[in-house]
């Protein structure tokens, strides 16, 4: 006698099995992309956004200009 599994249980093990998948992908990607880019983070953490220039646009062209 073969052994058959229900078709809701076979898509529930296939929905679980892809995540655990996506899940491992995913952290395997953002080890390596630490790996390669290791001042990434720190890039980001030093930008003073109230420093930077404000962008307006300008009513005659649409273009952007820096206050």
């Amino acid at each position: 006698m073969p052994f058959a599994l229900p078709p809701l249980v076979a898509v529930a093990l296939a929905l679980a099995g892809g995540a655990m998948l996506a899940r491992f992908v995913r952290k395997e990607w953002q080890r390596v992309n630490a790996e390669l880019h290791p001042n990434a983070a720190r890039a980001e953490e030093g930008v003073d956004r109230d420093r930077l220039p404000k962008l307006r646009p300008d009513p005659k062209t649409g273009v952007y200009r820096a206050e």
